[in-house]
C-alpha cells in the first residue's frame, strides 16, 4: 500500500508542517473482520501540526479504496446517534428543503428520521451505501468529487459527520461552491472536535479524521468559498455541531484565529500525556486482580489504548453492541468480539470503557440490564 502524503496545509496549503507526534504500525481499518490477521495492513500514523494555521493534520493518508473498503458500522448503533439522527433531521426541516442531495448517507437514517416532515425527492451518494429498511432515498454508489456529475434538480445539499472525512476539506468546499448555484442551502453535521479532544476521547482524529476540523476552521473555509451561514446548533457539550449556510457568492471572507498554534498544540500534547499515564494507571489494576477483565469498544477506542501500550494478556474478549461485529476480530487486534450479553455470566466483571460521549449510554445499560455488579475502570 502506498500512502499519500500531505505535504502543505489541508486549509491553507501552505508548506508549513511539523512534526507533532507519531503511532507507529497503526492498522489502517477500525472495523473487524473475518481475515486472518497477518493479512492486516499498519502504516504509521504521524501527526503534523501547521506554524501558521495551528491546523492539526495527518501526515500520511491511506488510500480511500483500502480505508473504506467495507462499512465499519459507525453512527448506526445505540441511543445517542439515534437521538442525533432524530435532532440532525429536524435542523434540516428548519432550511425547508424541497429536494436533498445527501453526501456520504451510508444506511439512509437521516432520510428515514425525516419522513415526520415529509417525504421529499432525497438522493444520497454514498461509496459503500448500507440501507436500513424503511429508507425511501435513491442511492448513487461512488465519491463525491470534481468528477461527480447531478442532473436532477436539489436545493439542498446535506451531509452528516463526512466532513471530518474529507482529506482535502479547502478542495471539498471549494467543490461545493462550484457544483451548488447561488441561494442553495449546505446542511451539515461534524463532531466537535475541540470538545473531544479536550476530554480525550480517542475517536477524534485518526486514519478516518486527518484533519482536527473545528469550528473555527470550518467558518472560515465556508466563508472563503461563497458560503453565509444561516443557523449553527450544537448537539450535547462533546458530540456534533450542526451548520446550516446559504451558497452567496458576495459572502465576506474572514481571518483565522490568532494563537491556534500554541492553543492546538497543547491541546493535542495534553491528550498524549494523559493516555500515556491513563495506561500506565490500567495496566497495573489489570495485574493486581484476579477478576475477569473485558474491553469495551470494537473499533478506534480499543485500538488507540492498545497503540498506547495496553497490556491484552488478561483481557478476555472485546464487546460491542454492534451484533454485525460479534464473532469477528477487531482489525490490527487478535480480540475477538462478543455482546456485553456474556458479562451476565461472571459475578464480578471488570470493563475497561473510555468510548468518549458514549460511555455513560454504554455503561447505564451494562449496570441497568446486563450484571449490576460490573466494575468499570
Amino acid at each position: 500500500m502506498e500512502p499519500i502524503m500531505r505535504e502543505k496545509c489541508a486549509i491553507t496549503g501552505r508548506a508549513d508542517l511539523e512534526l507533532l507526534y507519531s503511532f507507529p504500525d497503526f492498522p489502517v481499518f477500525m472495523g473487524c473482520v473475518e481475515q486472518p490477521y497477518v493479512l492486516d495492513i499498519y502504516q504509521d500514523m504521524t501527526w503534523l501540526i501547521s506554524k501558521s494555521s495551528g491546523l492539526i493534520q495527518l501526515k500520511k493518508l491511506v488510500p480511500l479504496e483500502v480505508l473504506y473498503s467495507e462499512t465499519h458500522g459507525a453512527g448506526g448503533v445505540g441511543g445517542l446517534w439515534q437521538k442525533h439522527h432524530t435532532d440532525f433531521a429536524k435542523f434540516v426541516n428548519k432550511a425547508n428543503p424541497k429536494a436533498v442531495l445527501e453526501i456520504g448517507g451510508a444506511h439512509g437514517i437521516l432520510e428515514k428520521n425525516y419522513h415526520k416532515y415529509g417525504q421529499i425527492p432525497w438522493t444520497i451518494i454514498e461509496p459503500n451505501p448500507v440501507p436500513v429498511e424503511g429508507c425511501k432515498a435513491t442511492f448513487i454508489k461512488d465519491f463525491f468529487d470534481e468528477n461527480f456529475t447531478y442532473d436532477n434538480k436539489f436545493d439542498t445539499v446535506v451531509h452528516s459527520h463526512v466532513f471530518e472525512h474529507i482529506y482535502c476539506p479547502d478542495d471539498f468546499m471549494k467543490h461545493l461552491s462550484h457544483f451548488m448555484s447561488s441561494g442553495k442551502k449546505l446542511v451539515f453535521s461534524l463532531p466537535n472536535m475541540q470538545a473531544m479532544l479536550e476530554r480525550k476521547y480517542t475517536n477524534c482524529i485518526m486514519f478516518e479524521h486527518t484533519v482536527f476540523l473545528t469550528e473555527f476552521y470550518i467558518e472560515y473555509i465556508l466563508a472563503r468559498h461563497g458560503f453565509e451561514i444561516l443557523n449553527k446548533e450544537y448537539f450535547m457539550n462533546d458530540h456534533s455541531i450542526f451548520f446550516s449556510a446559504i451558497r452567496k457568492p458576495s459572502a465576506t471572507p474572514i481571518s483565522l484565529q490568532q494563537g491556534l498554534y500554541d492553543k492546538n498544540r497543547k491541546i493535542y500534547m495534553n491528550y498524549i500525556n494523559y493516555h500515556k499515564n491513563l495506561i500506565s494507571e490500567l495496566n497495573h489494576k489489570m495485574n493486581q486482580t484476579s477478576k475477569p477483565i473485558f474491553l469495551f469498544g470494537a473499533h478506534i477506542f480499543a485500538q488507540t489504548l492498545l497503540a498506547f501500550g495496553l497490556d491484552t494478556d488478561k483481557i478476555i474478549c472485546l464487546l460491542d453492541n454492534d451484533s454485525n461485529k460479534h464473532g469477528r476480530r477487531l482489525y490490527g487486534t487478535k480480540l475477538k468480539v462478543a455482546s456485553p450479553k456474556i458479562l451476565a455470566e461472571e459475578s464480578n466483571p471488570i470493563v475497561i470503557l473510555k468510548a468518549g460521549a458514549y460511555s455513560n449510554e454504554i455503561k447505564y445499560d451494562i449496570l441497568s440490564n446486563i450484571n449490576q455488579n460490573t466494575e468499570f475502570i
